[in-house]
Formats: structure tokens, C-alpha cells, sequence
């Protein structure tokens, strides 16, 4: 997209058309139903330490698990920015998601939350990105307290998200999946494959819902 298209359709530093693009992504699978959102109080670009500006959840029943589809607007570039119009890639390149297997109603996993805030500002302190069949270790329980074995993570594209082109270029959704401690070393030691992991994984769990029970592997 060159300047003059850019600033004809968007027209103003009050608008957000790599936020608008994400929503209509969303919608598209969602349709009507209004997620669950946080922001930060002080959001990175106003002085704080949040570099995610929102979080969304949505109910989900894809794939015969019931779970919260949780989805990043902050690693890409969300807002009017000049300088990112026809990029080849928005910001880092990427939002993420991640699926909570859904095991209260009332309970949406709020920690999912605080976990996603603590990832991004690894990215943005150490400038590295995410892409599929990356992995890492979350140097504890992924959930702070919790009874579980879970304490990796591993990523692919978004099952149902993949893909978008944004005005400030293309977005992958890259999804994480909560792995144990076994499983992360043997990825660490190279007797196990990343890519060999999600394909046996979509077998019985084709979202890759993480549940905080998943036993050693």
C-alpha cells in the first residue's frame, strides 16, 4: 500500500488499522460474540510496563474441547504509523493466542493474562520473535502456584487464526501450547522434534488446547 492509499483510507493518528484488522479476523470466527478484554492501566507507550495494549478471550468449542481462545493486540503495530504502511511484515510479525482448556465457567484464567504480559516484554527487551516450532522454557509452573507439570511451551500457527495481511503488512497468530518439563528436554536434547510434537498432538487435540493436567510425556 503506498503513503497516499494509507493516509486516504485511515486518514488520522486517531485510528488503529492493524487493531481494526485483528478484529475483523476475529470476527470472522466469532461473529457476535463479544470476548472477555483487558489493557493495561498504563500501557507501554504511555510509560508503563505492559507492552500488550489488549488482551481478548473468547468461549470456545472448537475442536470438542471446551476452552478461552485468547488472542495479543500489541506485538504487531496496531495504531496510524506513516513509517509501517506497506511493510512486509507489521512490527514483529506476529500476535499470539492461547487456548485454556475451559474447566469453570466462571473461571476465564485471568493468569493467562499476566503470563502473556510477562512474555512480551521478553520480546521487547530482547528483541526476539516468535515463529512455529519455536519452544521455550517458562522457568517454573506456567501458572505461578499451580499443582502442574507444565512449565514449557511450544509454538505453531493458530489453527483456525493462521494468517492475515494488515496495512502495515502481514501478522501470523502464533499459538502456544503448555508442555511439560519432560517433553521441553527432550527438545532441548534433540531425541524429540517440535513439528513432530504438534502433528502427534493434533490427533486427539487438533486446537492444542493446553490443559494444566497434561501428565509427562
Amino acid at each position: 500500500m503506498d503513503i497516499d492509499s494509507y493516509r486516504k483510507l485511515y486518514g488520522g493518528d486517531d485510528t488503529a488499522p492493524g487493531w481494526d484488522a485483528i478484529d475483523a479476523r476475529l470476527l470472522q470466527v466469532y461473529e457476535s460474540q463479544k470476548p472477555r478484554h483487558w489493557a493495561p492501566e498504563l500501557p507501554m507507550m504511555l510509560g508503563g510496563e505492559d507492552p500488550i495494549d489488549g488482551i481478548s478471550a473468547y468461549r470456545s468449542d472448537a475442536g470438542a474441547t471446551p476452552h478461552w481462545h485468547f488472542v495479543t493486540y500489541g506485538f504487531s503495530r496496531l495504531y496510524y504509523d506513516e513509517d509501517s504502511a506497506g511493510s512486509d511484515y507489521s512490527g514483529f510479525g506476529f500476535e499470539l493466542s492461547f487456548r485454556l482448556a475451559l474447566e469453570d465457567e466462571s473461571e476465564v484464567g485471568s493468569w493467562a493474562v499476566n503470563m502473556l504480559q510477562n512474555i512480551a516484554r521478553y520480546v521487547h527487551k530482547s528483541k526476539r520473535w516468535f515463529e512455529p516450532y519455536h519452544y521455550m522454557s517458562a522457568n517454573g509452573p506456567i501458572r505461578i502456584g499451580a499443582e502442574t507439570d507444565v512449565t514449557a511451551m511450544a509454538f505453531v500457527l493458530d489453527p483456525e487464526l493462521g494468517t492475515i495481511e494488515t496495512p502495515h503488512g502481514r501478522v501470523d497468530f502464533i499459538q502456544m501450547l503448555g508442555i511439560t518439563s519432560t517433553e521441553y528436554a527432550k527438545l532441548r536434547d534433540g531425541s524429540a522434534q517440535c513439528m513432530e510434537l504438534f502433528e502427534n498432538e493434533k490427533i486427539a487435540n487438533p486446537m492444542c488446547v493446553t490443559r494444566l493436567s497434561r501428565v509427562r510425556s
